[in-house]
C-alpha cells in the first residue's frame, strides 16, 4: 500500500497531537536511557522548549499528516558553529527532534520531512545538517545512516554521585 501523507509546516492546532508524539518519544527514549521525564506536563514543557528554539533560530517545525492526523514531526533549528570550524561550514542545521508513529515507520514520512527540512536549511545558508542519536537506539541510527548521516562526534556521559 502506498503511503498517503503530506508534509507541511506545523500549525497551532497540531499542538495536542504533537504533545502526544513528544510524550511517546520520551517514553521510548526512557526505555533506553532511564532518564526521560515521561509525564504529560513534561511533554508539554519539552514541546514548548523545542518550538521556542525553532522560532528563535529561524528553523522550521514540520509535521507529516495523513487524513488530518499528525503521524510524525521533525523540528529543525539553525545555529553557527564555533570559530574552530571553517567559516564556510559554520552555518548548520540541527534536527532537534523527530518522531514518526510506529504504524507509519518505513513508509517515507521521515525522509519526506527531512527533505523539506534540508531545503529550508539550504535556503538559510547551511552547509551541514546534524542529528543526534542515543547510544542503544539502533533503529534510529540505521534510519539516519540510510538518510545519509554519518558519525561525527561521540558524546560521553558520567553520572556524579550526590
Amino acid at each position: 500500500m502506498a503511503a498517503s501523507f503530506t508534509v507541511r509546516r506545523m500549525e497551532e492546532a497540531d499542538r495536542p497531537a504533537l504533545r502526544h508524539l513528544v510524550r511517546a518519544l520520551n517514553l521510548y527514549e526512557d526505555s533506553i536511557t532511564g532518564d526521560r521525564a515521561t509525564g504529560e506536563a513534561d511533554a508539554v514543557a519539552a514541546l514548548d522548549e523545542v518550538l521556542a528554539r525553532v522560532a528563535e533560530t529561524g528553523g522550521i517545525a514540520l509535521v507529516a499528516v495523513q487524513a488530518d492526523s499528525v503521524i510524525g514531526h521533525l523540528f529543525l533549528t539553525l545555529d553557527t558553529a564555533p570559530p574552530y570550524v571553517r567559516a564556510d561550514l559554520r552555518r548548520r542545521a540541527w534536527v532537534a527532534d523527530a518522531f514518526v508513529q510506529e504504524a507509519w515507520r518505513s513508509r517515507g514520512a521521515f525522509r519526506a520531512m527531512l527533505a523539506r527540512a534540508e531545503a529550508h536549511a539550504r535556503e538559510a545558508g547551511c552547509r551541514r545538517m546534524m542529528i543526534g542519536v542515543l547510544t542503544g537506539n539502533d533503529l534510529a541510527e540505521r534510519v539516519y545512516r540510510r538518510a545519509g548521516f554519518a558519525p561525527h562526534a561521540l558524546e560521553m556521559m558520567r553520572d556524579i554521585a550526590p
